[in-house]
This record gives structure tokens, sequence and C-alpha cells, in this order.
């Protein structure tokens, strides 16, 4: 899918687009997606958009002790998803500091554009060995503040 097709309303682009099938795994009783699922799409496409930059998950943790960890959310659930729906998630980038960078993203369905689910969520680079934060590796600080400044806005 094309990022054009999905203006954030800042009106910046998304960094990255994943798509998702919704799977029976993936819904309550009811038949439409659990709403813990938004977090985990959402989960998926940042590590997506990580492998993306040439970076991987267990190559950080091996590098230098490494890890992203959610320190906040704030989610808007604005309509269900159901089973064997085909859906996007949308990664917007807004601010990168030292050990943190800040994240819109969006769970769209695919056909109509159907805004589902929308969190600003906040990432922490975190020292696994001191379970404090750190400063961002600079290879990763230097890929994600070049896509920040790449990224169009208003």
């Amino acid at each position: 899918m094309q990022t054009s097709l999905l203006p954030t309303p800042e009106g910046s682009q998304p960094c990255f687009v994943l798509p998702i099938r919704v799977y029976y795994e993936d819904t309550d009783a009811a038949g439409v997606v659990y709403y813990a699922n938004y977090l985990r799409f959402c989960e998926r496409a940042r590590t997506e958009w990580l492998r993306a930059l040439g970076f991987d998950q267990r190559g950080l943790l091996a590098e230098g002790n490494a890890a992203f960890v959610v320190r906040s959310v704030h989610a808007d659930y604005l309509a269900p998803a159901r089973l064997d729906d085909r859906l996007v998630v949308a990664n917007t980038l807004h601010d990168l500091h030292g050990a943190s960078v800040f994240f819109t993203q969006r769970v769209l369905r695919e056909h109509d554009q159907t805004l589902l689910f929308v969190a600003d969520i906040k990432i922490v680079c975190v020292n696994l060995d001191q379970g404090r934060s750190m400063r961002w590796p600079e290879s990763i600080y230097a890929k994600i503040s070049a896509q920040l400044q790449a990224s169009p806005t208003p």
C-alpha cells in the first residue's frame, strides 16, 4: 500500500505502513478484534519499521543489551475490525529525544480507509542490565532522525 494514501490529521506522512489480516485468534466471542490486539498490531508495525531501517531486536540485545519498551500509550478505539478484515497499521514519527521516540500509530480498514484505532505511543530505549533508560545507539538515532527530518509536515 502506498503511504501517500494515508495522510495523518496533521498532514505528515507515515514513515512505515504494515498490512495485517484479522485472524480468528485476533477476535473475541462477538467476532470483533479484541481490544488488546490493536496494541499487538502496533508492536508488529514498530518492529517491522525497525527492521526496515536495518535493525532487529535480537541484534540490539546482543550488541548493547538495549531494548525498546513502551513508556506510555494513549489509545482511542473508534470502530471495530472483524474476522478476515484487511487492515493497515501506519506509523508516524513525531519527536525524537536522546532516549525516547514518539509515534502516532493508526489502524485503518484497508478497503475503505476507515480509521479504527489511534494511539500516541512513547518508546524508550532501555539498558536491560541496569533497568534504566539509555541514549539510543548512534546508528539508530541517526536513522530515526533522518527519517523524521525527511517526513513532510504541513
